[in-house]
């Protein structure tokens, strides 16, 4: 059968099907349902679950709950003023909020008489926080946020209140005069909800006052009261509940757990504080500036896109239509035009998929919690998987062939996928392999390329294009597509920085890269100067203003300083890996009878050093004590398991199809999990399926789409770097797949590790790409596209012209530094 690239075989058309269910299924969500709820207020206050059985992370369905730290609180409230008024619930509930507002605050009242007295705090942001003690609710507020609490002192004291009568008074006086109020008292009113008790644990007192049938009977008026019945049309009550008066939070009961509290009345500071944090969800996540990361989405509508934003969005959308059109047009006379324009398609396509992810309402985005019987099976799950797809080649392949390189790559970011869904980074024992891991990624970088410059010595400005433009094409784009910091993806800024470093040093005196020791001097030289440069601040700092006050770039100087000396030292060991190896062949020395004998020494002393590794970085008390060790010692579980990993002939020979699937586009998993699979800018999960409960489906769906993506969006990368960078020539290596019509050799020799695409290591980019040939589609007219069949023809003719034009590689990536230089100058997030 013929392959075409958007539905070649039936699982392809199966991840398309959930593509289309799931982008339905958000529209209906988004344009029904959601219209009762736009920003998930209501599912703020109203539903969630708690995902942890520490009472700790608790999850509104369908919304990310920010957990504000006291700066972030400070900032909303500054110079504002707080008023809580109500009785000991509503003082727990104030104790905890002013501790988030500012660490230096207590968190819980005195032990003393002055229980039941008021109290007043003032933070170091000049937030005024007020407790008035009054548990029947006579006392007036005016402030910016006013909470107020009350009905178990009606039960507990029915004799002297006047009981639920006085209570329903108070109630209805109240709320009616926040509601019929020219002037509201706050600009936010939360009345709680009366709290459940644990009978079995209150006081003889309490317990003979306090019944739970007169709570719900409290509560069920309270919120009749307060949230009207849904009545009249959908689109009539579209947005009622923002523009409620009073906002009533009935989710904090479902919050109560009776192992949570002891007297039966007063729960655990990680319940209450958890609560506070809603009511700082509510008063301030859409009043936080609408950048990223986007990891507050209750109660809070997505921004609108700036204008240069909304240009760039447009201009791909449209290019994306009319490449459709134009492929659809040609694709029955094949040719490599027929190839750019669905690369370009497919490209677009991936884009605004990722951008409607992540940056509207059409899915759902949850708080990642970390679960370890479902962190275990997943990986234990990958493993099987890789183990179950093994197959062996023909011949030795050679050390670190494309095939297992591949293969590496693959399950290493298997790992590091589902240590992101997890959000495991919190545990050092975890967090201390996945290190090695990323490590073991800039080791590659720095062994293939410099396998490539000792093998071909191309410096040429070619080479140099097709690197940079693969590696940041995708990155580049989203970045301007979805407002985002270029070094927010620092995997991609990481590698092309090296890339560049790699290039000078084997660039300077290549003449003589022959000669082991000036190489060898020149690499250690190399690594000496960067070492010093980096342990300043002031070089780097320099160098960010200029960039900042000629392109308009801001990068945080700290958080790429961390980045880069964290592994500053793996890419040069990389670097002597690959002189090593190169010099081992040249000489011969694999024929010598001694060499059998030092790989089994060489063997040893891997096993006993991934053994001391494991032990090493487990029994560190921190992950940040384990940082400081890292860049140093990082070498050495990567050289055991290369060691390892190549012994004899059979491991070499032999790799993971799956692994190795997934190793063909670890840049495109890399960059895309932070939108589309994840969310939030990787804060968060993405729901297509509503409801936390469903989260188990959530992963098989999204996890099939994603890597669907990733791979389609891999050799569209490919595909246009090939195009860019040299079009009559098609220098660059295009896909990891099969071509239409054709087959594709998994098979090559070549044993450079070469991270151009971070997806075909060892291959050639000077090499001839592959020729796509003619295929039976045909040519269906769809009538939203018949309107650009005018521009699609001038486009035609525009890519003709540039094709065939004599434009040079440099003109054009000149061109779109400029271009960039330009966007960024006009660049706003308003």
């Amino acid at each position: 059968m013929t392959r075409t690239r958007l539905g070649p075989l039936w699982h392809d058309h199966l991840v398309l099907l959930i593509i289309v269910f799931s982008v339905l299924l958000g529209l209906l969500r988004l344009f029904l349902f959601d219209q009762l709820d736009p920003t998930r207020c209501d599912a703020l206050l109203t539903k969630g679950s708690w995902l942890d059985d520490a009472h700790r992370n608790w999850q509104p369905e369908g919304c990310m709950l920010h957990f504000y730290k006291a700066a972030e609180a400070s900032r909303c409230l500054a110079s504002r003023h707080v008023a809580f008024v109500g009785d000991s619930v509503t003082r727990t509930l104030y104790f905890q909020f002013i501790h988030i507002v500012d660490p230096k605050l207590p968190s819980a009242p005195p032990q003393d008489d002055r229980k039941h007295t008021d109290f007043s705090f003032v933070a170091d942001s000049n937030v005024t926080l007020d407790f008035v003690w009054d548990p029947f609710l006579n006392t007036p507020q005016v402030p910016a946020l006013l909470v107020v609490g009350s009905g178990l002192w009606y039960l507990r004291y029915a004799n002297t209140s006047g009981g639920l009568p006085a209570w329903e008074a108070m109630v209805d006086e109240h709320i009616t005069a926040v509601s019929a109020a020219p002037v509201k008292p706050a600009e936010t009113t939360v009345f709680l909800p009366v709290e459940d008790v644990v009978a079995s644990k209150l006081s003889p007192e309490r317990y003979s006052t306090m019944r739970s049938p007169d709570i719900d009977a409290m509560n069920s008026d309270l919120y009749h009261r307060i949230k009207p019945s849904h009545v009249g049309s959908l689109w009539q009550f579209s947005g009622a509940m923002e523009a409620a008066p009073v906002l009533f939070p009935l989710v904090f009961n479902q919050m109560l757990d009776d192992s949570q509290t002891e007297d039966g009345l007063h729960f655990s500071d990680s319940v209450v504080k958890t609560q506070a944090n809603i009511l700082l969800n509510l008063r301030c996540n859409n009043e936080w500036p609408k950048i990223p990361p986007m990891d507050k989405t209750c109660c809070r509508a997505y921004p609108w896109p700036s204008t240069m934003q909304f240009i760039v969005l447009t201009i791909i959308a449209v290019r994306t239509c009319i490449s459709v059109r134009l492929w659809l047009q040609s694709a029955g006379k094949g040719g490599v035009n027929s190839k750019n324009y669905l690369a370009l398609a497919v490209f677009g396509a991936t884009v605004c998929m990722i951008y409607l992810a992540d940056r509207t309402g059409l899915w759902l985005k949850e708080q990642k919690e970390f679960s370890s019987l479902p962190f275990a099976f997943l990986f234990l799950a990958s493993l099987l998987v890789g183990m179950a797809t093994l197959h062996r080649a023909d011949k030795d392949l050679g050390f670190l062939n494309r095939d297992q390189s591949d293969e590496w790559k693959g399950w290493m970011q298997i790992a590091i996928l589902i240590y992101h869904y997890f959000g495991a980074s919190k545990i050092s024992g975890i967090y201390n392999p996945i290190r090695v891991l990323v490590a073991a990624y800039l080791f590659m970088t720095g062994y293939g390329h410099t396998t490539f410059y000792l093998k071909k010595a191309d410096f040429s400005f070619l080479r140099v294009a097709q690197v940079m433009v693969r590696l940041n094409l995708l990155t580049l784009v989203l970045v301007y597509t979805m407002n985002t910091n270029y070094l927010s993806y620092y995997f991609t800024p990481l590698v092309s920085m090296w890339f560049m470093i790699i290039y000078g040093t084997m660039a300077i005196g290549s003449q003589l890269n022959g000669n082991s020791l000036f190489l060898v001097c020149k690499i250690l030289l190399s690594m000496a100067m960067f070492a010093i440069f980096m342990r300043q601040n002031w070089p780097l700092e320099s160098l960010f203003t200029v960039l900042k006050q000629l392109f308009n770039i801001d990068w945080s100087v700290r958080e790429w300083h961390f980045r880069v000396t964290l592994d500053q030292y793996i890419v040069y060991w990389g670097m002597l890996t690959a002189v090593a190896v190169v010099k081992i062949r040249e000489y011969h020395l694999t024929d010598h009878p001694l060499w059998p004998a030092l790989v089994k020494v060489g063997c040893g002393c891997s096993v006993l050093t991934l053994l001391w590794f494991t032990g090493f970085e487990l029994l560190q008390e921190s992950k940040f004590t384990y940082n400081s060790w890292h860049p140093y010692i990082s070498f050495l579980p990567i050289t055991a398991f290369v060691i390892l990993r190549n012994a004899t002939p059979l491991l070499r020979s032999s790799s993971s199809r799956a692994f190795a699937f997934v190793g063909k586009c670890s840049l495109e998993t890399f960059i895309i999990q932070f939108h589309l699979w994840l969310a939030g800018d990787t804060k968060g999960i993405l729901l297509v399926i509503p409801g936390t409960r469903w989260r188990p489906l959530n992963f098989v769906l999204t996890s099939l789409v994603f890597i669907y993506v990733s791979h389609q969006a891999a050799w569209a990368s490919g595909e246009i770097t090939s195009w860019v960078c040299d079009p009559r020539d098609q220098t660059l290596p295009t896909s990891n797949r099969e071509v239409p019509g054709h087959g594709y050799s998994e098979h090559a020799t070549s044993e450079c590790v070469e991270a151009v695409r971070l997806v075909r290591p060892g291959e050639d980019p000077t090499s001839s790409g592959e020729d796509c040939p003619e295929t039976d589609t045909s040519v269906h007219s769809q009538h939203w596209l018949k309107d650009l069949t005018r521009v699609a023809q001038c486009q035609s003719t525009i890519i003709k012209a540039w094709n065939h034009s004599q434009l040079e590689v440099k003109v054009r990536v000149g061109l779109a530094v400029v271009f960039m230089w330009i966007a960024n100058m006009l660049w706003t997030n308003s």
